[in-house]
């Protein structure tokens, strides 16, 4: 079929074995490619049951049809698996270039099974699997692990020229809940801790390379295509934004609209956010756009820090949800600070939203007395030292690695703990934006902020914030378009530019389907229906698709708003209808139970 390679190249670690194997274009048409294949595989593949870091669950990585091609914003790839986080389906994307090697090695998707008895480092190329030992890069960080296997591949396979690379850090390696896979050193597959199962499988790298291109329906039309998209963005106040400030620029617009999270949600705006948004970060940086392979939004920072104790430090951000996780919930009111805790977790390969939520608990549980820590609100260095505990698996620092849900227990903070299936949320506070409760509470992943991207339309006006009824059906379109995104694999900040027009034309020029918005949206609910079929296979309750219950107790202090717990049970039962499951969000006979 065009668009794809027609194979799937399936790893058995324990053995040190794989099998190529091809893939029905029926499956492919159903389920195009990316979260679609991905969650077909899994259903496949993993018993039900599975528990996350044992050898039988299996890691998926997968590309869409658009990868490879024309297509602004295409580059990126997903993974696949159970989340030791939350216990349910893991999803999680990152940008880059590597996405670009996968499909130059030949293969639409990669599922790994089983786990190898010492490290290793995983080589994919040409329609084939290598393993190397990895106990020289056991304990290393992820840029020196990058740094290492790219320069092996350069030395032994000359044919290779240039190869893409995921690695895990120390937190993957010792298995923390919330552990990534790090690539191009500052991109992260970063929730639901896909990189703690990479490191239950003492996998420590994977490198990608080859020479293998795709056949497009209309290469041509392909090319048209993304020149017309380019045409259009060059006016786009959107992209120009994303150019010019990046994601920083919302910590002013969640400020203002009073649903930036503070002092661990007790908050919704940083008296001292003009330290940590988009104009502080300019000033105080060397800041150049950067951009994704095939990519002109350029919504990354590359900052290198002027002054102060950390003067020439340089990375990639920090991006909107790292500072709300320790510039709002931690109360640190410095950018410089901010980008350097971001600079621990990515070495260290954690996921800065969950880690700065984490830190934040452990403040509010030392001040209450719960633990004997110095831990106090706004207070870097010690934060610092607790990311390294947490990676570690140091005093506290085992506790919080096990993750929320674990830690809120273990220190009986569970009515304090805010998070939804176990992953925290991100920075947009559904008292604000009603829409974003039933965004967590809905999305499968967890209190997932990028399924729908539902901050969009509330914060443009195209639907009030506190406006209920209704909310669902609109929030069931956006959710089946950015589905389609996931199967393609496309980059949420292309949402304005790629309509269900432009979807159809990309879906054609790529693959030759001919798909209209309700054939599109079809594929999109059969995928949806998938991935709650393999959630309730994995336990799911009516009370895991809830939002956290000070949500619904307290109120926001700056502006009184909440959102009420009738008012989350509406969102849920109309969500439900509109997905045509029971009351109870259960799959009926009609939709393939």
């Amino acid at each position: 079929m065009y668009g794809f390679h027609g194979k799937i190249l399936i790893i058995d670690l324990s053995t040190e074995t794989y099998r190529i194997s091809p893939i029905d274009d029926d499956i492919l048409k159903s389920n195009l490619g990316g979260r679609g294949l991905a969650t077909d595989l899994l259903l496949r593949h993993n018993p039900p049951g599975v528990d996350p870091l044992s050898p039988e669950n299996h890691l998926i990585f997968a590309i869409g049809p658009v990868t490879g091609s024309a297509v602004w914003g295409s580059c990126r790839h997903g993974v696949f698996t159970k989340s030791p986080q939350t216990g349910f389906f893991s999803e999680s994307y990152s940008g880059g270039t590597v996405a670009e090697y996968i499909s130059a090695s030949g293969f639409d998707a990669v599922v790994i099974g089983g786990a190898a008895q010492k490290p290793v480092w995983i080589e994919i190329g040409q329609e084939k699997a290598c393993f190397h030992p990895a106990d020289d890069l056991w304990g290393k960080d992820t840029y020196e692990t990058e740094d290492q296997v790219k320069a092996w591949i350069k030395k032994h396979r000359p044919d290779a020229k240039k190869c893409g690379v995921v690695c895990i850090g120390p937190a993957g390696e010792n298995k923390v809940s919330f552990a990534v896979l790090e690539n191009d050193y500052w991109r992260s597959a970063g929730r639901t801790g896909v990189g703690a199962v990479a490191g239950s499988k003492h996998i420590k790298a994977i490198a990608f390379w080859g020479n293998r291109k795709k056949e497009f329906a209309d290469t041509e039309g392909m090319k048209d295509f993304a020149k017309s998209t380019a045409l259009r963005s060059k006016d786009d106040a959107g992209v120009k934004a994303y150019k010019t400030m990046g994601t920083p620029m919302l910590v002013d617009i969640m400020n203002k609209a009073g649903g930036f999270p503070t002092r661990y949600w007790k908050k919704g705006q940083f008296e001292h956010a003009d330290k940590i948004n988009a104009g502080a970060l300019h000033q105080r940086c060397e800041v150049r756009p950067h951009a994704c392979l095939k990519c002109f939004m350029a919504c990354g920072r590359l900052s290198t820090i002027k002054e102060g104790r950390h003067k020439g430090l340089k990375i990639e951000g920090p991006e909107y949800e790292t500072i709300y996780a320790f510039g709002g919930l931690c109360e640190i009111d410095s950018i410089e600070e901010i980008a350097y805790l971001n600079d621990i977790c990515d070495r260290l390969g954690m996921d800065t939203i969950s880690g700065g939520n984490l830190a934040a608990l452990a403040i509010e549980a030392s001040r209450q007395g719960k633990i004997d820590e110095p831990l106090e609100f706004g207070r870097v260095d010690a934060v610092a030292r607790l990311l390294e505990d947490i990676a570690r698996r140091r005093g506290i620092g085992d506790i919080l690695a096990r993750g929320i849900k674990y830690a809120a227990k273990a220190w009986n903070m569970e009515d304090q703990a805010v998070h939804v299936k176990g992953l925290e949320p991100a920075g947009y506070d559904p008292r604000a934006l009603k829409g974003m409760g039933l965004a967590y509470g809905t999305s499968a992943r967890g209190a997932c902020h990028l399924r729908a991207t539902f901050y969009k339309p509330e914060l443009a006006g195209l639907i009030e914030p506190d406006q209920i009824n209704g909310k669902a059906k609109m929030f069931t379109e956006w959710e089946d378009r950015l589905t389609i995104f996931d199967a393609l694999i496309l980059c949420r900040f292309y949402r304005d530019l790629y309509q269900w027009d432009q979807l159809s034309a990309m879906i054609r020029a790529t693959t030759g389907m001919d798909l209209t918005i309700q054939n599109m949206r079809i594929i999109a609910g059969a995928i949806l229906n998938n991935i709650r079929r393999f959630n309730l296979r994995e336990g799911l309750t009516p009370e895991d698709d809830c939002i956290p219950g000070r949500f619904f107790k307290e109120a926001l202090p700056e502006t009184g708003k909440i959102i009420t717990e009738d008012q989350m049970k509406q969102l849920l039962t109309d969500y439900y209808q509109e997905r045509g499951w029971d009351e109870k969000g259960n799959l009926l006979p009609t939709n393939g139970s």
